[in-house]
């Protein structure tokens, strides 16, 4: 009888520790979830809340386009080139909750007090107007059995079907209704298609740069009977120099370019902002925007904005002090123009139509003057006109010559195939029918060192490294068979000089280099003159400098400085930072090597029988340069380039320079009498003229540095 008792008992105790496990689990699991939802807490708390805070004041918070002042551009002596004009403007700022009804009221008010320009109106503006003034017979444009058809199409969404419908209706506005407005509504269209074209809570400009005294006085009186209207000052861009480097900035009708929508609008950007569209003024977009005004916009539960508080007031952009020397450059410009137009009435003359020339400090890279010039026939008066074309120093490329005759000997040094002081036959070179010579002999056997050969320019000299470097026995009359990895071997060093790949200058667009595809045998005998690949005139210089100063490739910049914007107008603002000086690599070969190639340079202007001598005779500096001239074809026509580049003053260089001619006759053998030569010796003259002048001058310099005004040039429109 006891039995089945003890089996009662003990079912009875599985059953409480079953109960007890089940309520431990079941406390162990609440135990386990309120933690994690006090750790999910936590971290929501403490590592995201700043995140979340950020998020919602990007809700609230509102970046408005106030008109700041853009950041303007100075020369290195404080010139200003590019500067900001104040003008009278007049804006609108619409809410999220104002009705295009509301809109057009404020647009006839407004029509009464300001004329409007309506030659922006476009037909699509028209019939949308026409709509919004008639919405009774719009609605009569898409039939009820239209309307039903288009809502049965079950492939297409509400938003869909009522655009479908809207675009029928516009279609269908006719060419009668179209025209039949009056002068003083087209008028009220202008304006209005001006506000309906900005952004919530952001001013939008309905019309800036013509608007009169009293129209500004009109409407700054009746400013409480225009909700969103004001009155305020815009800024228009004004350059003070010719010079294209300098770049553009777009139009607040044009807005943001298409092309860059997408970067811009992830930057906060609207489509209507200003933005800059070429060169310095695209390059350092960033620096000279300035900084929009945010504010916070303060809402009932109805979601209406009842108060707007200023967050963070705007910005204007920061000053750029550029490395140019103005004065420097307007003066260079002066003289590559009278050269170029003196050099286009001569015979022989007919693809000469521009010149470039690149003066620029070897030992930091800071470009002084960066001068591109192109000559045009005016179509109208017949006559000839000099344009800027400053950026075709780093974009134009062409064929430069003998003035590459310097790295295709340190080439050589390097590689072993030539040594320091080795003397070689100059002679004229027949391999297979064809004669490859110097320009300084033509028939005879001279012998050369290296200094001779770059001083003299020996073509055959450099002939005789490039065989040597493609492991060739040259036989007279017989082919060579060469190895052709030279030609990458002597890419590859060219590059280390800037030849041939970009400079790293801190411009957009810059070109490369063009390389010739072919690998024939003549072909690297040319390269190693000059006559295949072409390369910019910056890169000359950016090469030339990298001789001038030991063997370092330095970037070339146009940004000296960043300062604040001037507080007073009339001295620069303080300094936030300076450029630094970028060293890209240095070359290969050892200092001997180098100080071998610039004696060969200064052989040039001082030797016996240099290529320029006496181009600077009599002057308180010496100097080392290399002229230059390749064969080259432009329209299918075989013309010549001049090049020259050079440094100065010779022990401690302050100026690297390069200039070439493209295409200065199409007459063989009419090299115009050096005209390269000339123009750069009026460019170091000129800098060292404006050197001696400012040293009398001591004019005070850095965080004191007065603002210069410079005529105004030009505006953008």
């Amino acid at each position: 009888m006891k039995k089945p008792m003890r089996k009662a008992e003990q079912a009875k105790t599985r059953q409480r520790r079953h109960i007890a496990f089940r309520m431990n689990f079941l406390f162990f699991s609440i135990f386990v979830l309120f933690s994690l939802l006090i750790f999910r807490l936590g971290y929501l708390q403490i590592v995201k809340g700043e995140d979340y805070s950020r998020a919602l004041e990007r809700t609230e918070e509102v970046a408005v386009n106030t008109s700041v002042p853009r950041g303007r551009l100075f020369d290195r002596t404080g010139r200003v080139l590019v500067d900001n004009e104040p003008k009278n403007a007049i804006t609108y700022t619409k809410m999220t909750s104002t009705s295009a009804q509301e809109m057009l009221e404020i647009a006839q008010k407004l029509a009464v007090l300001i004329e409007q320009d309506t030659k922006r109106i476009t037909i699509g503006d028209k019939r949308d107007f026409w709509i919004l003034n008639n919405p009774k017979e719009a609605l009569k444009k898409v039939s009820e059995k239209e309307q039903l058809a288009i809502e049965k199409d079950s492939s297409l969404s509400r938003v869909q079907m009522q655009r479908k419908i809207n675009m029928l209706t516009r279609e269908r506005v006719t060419e009668k209704e179209i025209d039949s407005f009056t002068d003083d509504e087209l008028e009220v269209l202008a304006i209005y298609r001006e506000m309906m074209s900005g952004y919530a809570y952001s001013p939008q400009i309905v019309k800036s740069g013509n608007v009169s005294e009293e129209e500004f006085a009109k409407v700054s009186e009746r400013l409480g009977e225009l909700p969103g209207v004001d009155t305020t000052t815009d800024w228009e861009r004004v350059k003070k120099s010719e010079n294209t480097i300098l770049g553009s900035t777009t139009s607040p009708i044009e807005g943001i370019p298409d092309s860059r929508k997408n970067y811009f609008l992830a930057r906060d950007y609207s489509r209507n902002d200003r933005v800059g569209k070429s060169y310095i003024e695209q390059y350092y977009e960033e620096l000279l925007k300035g900084q929009k005004t945010i504010v916070k916009n303060i809402k009932d539960r109805s979601g209406r904005v009842v108060e707007t508080k200023t967050i963070r007031e705007g910005e204007p952009g920061k000053d750029l002090v550029l490395t140019i020397d103005s004065e420097l450059q307007e003066e260079i410009e002066k003289i590559v123009s009278e050269k170029l137009l003196d050099l286009k009435r001569g015979r022989n003359t007919g693809e000469l139509d521009r010149a470039f020339l690149v003066m620029m400090n070897p030992n930091n890279g800071e470009v002084l003057a960066l001068v591109g010039k192109q000559v045009v026939t005016n179509q109208e008066t017949g006559k000839l006109e000099i344009w800027d074309y400053a950026y075709g120093t780093f974009t134009a490329l062409h064929e430069a010559g003998s003035t590459v005759k310097m790295a295709t000997l340190l080439t050589g040094y390097h590689e072993n195939v030539v040594r320091i002081g080795e003397r070689k036959i100059d002679e004229p070179l027949k391999i297979g029918s064809q004669y490859k010579r110097s320009l300084f002999n033509q028939h005879s056997r001279v012998s050369i060192n290296d200094v001779e050969a770059i001083g003299r320019s020996s073509n055959v000299y450099m002939f005789k490294i490039a065989i040597s470097l493609a492991k060739a026995n040259y036989r007279f009359g017989e082919a060579l068979r060469i190895d052709k990895k030279a030609f990458d071997t002597f890419r590859q060093s060219f590059a280390s000089f800037g030849l041939g790949t970009k400079t790293g200058i801190d411009l957009p667009g810059e070109s490369p280099g063009l390389i010739g595809n072919d690998t024939l045998t003549g072909f690297l005998l040319d390269l190693s003159v000059g006559q295949y690949d072409t390369y910019s005139t910056l890169q000359l210089a950016q090469y030339v400098s990298t001789i001038a100063n030991g063997g370092y490739r330095i970037a070339p910049k146009v940004l000296k400085e960043i300062r604040e914007p001037s507080e007073d107008g009339k001295i620069l603002g303080p300094l936030i930072q300076e450029t630094d000086i970028k060293v890209l690599n240095r070359i290969q070969n050892t200092d001997a090597e180098i100080n071998q190639v610039k004696r060969g340079m200064h052989y040039v202007y001082y030797g016996a029988n240099g290529t320029a001598k006496n181009l600077f005779a009599g002057k308180d500096f010496d100097a080392g340069g290399k002229t230059g001239t390749a064969q080259a074809f432009s329209s299918g026509k075989p013309t010549i380039n001049l090049s020259h580049v050079g440094f100065a003053p010779y022990e401690n260089p302050e100026i690297a320079y390069a200039i070439i001619i493209p295409n200065i006759t199409t007459k063989p053998g009419d090299h115009t009498s050096g005209a390269q030569n000339k123009i750069i010796q009026q460019a170091v003259d000129k800098y060292f003229e404006l050197k001696a002048k400012r040293a009398s001058e001591e004019n005070a310099s850095g965080v004191t540095q007065p603002i210069i005004q410079a005529p105004k040039v030009e505006s953008e429109k």
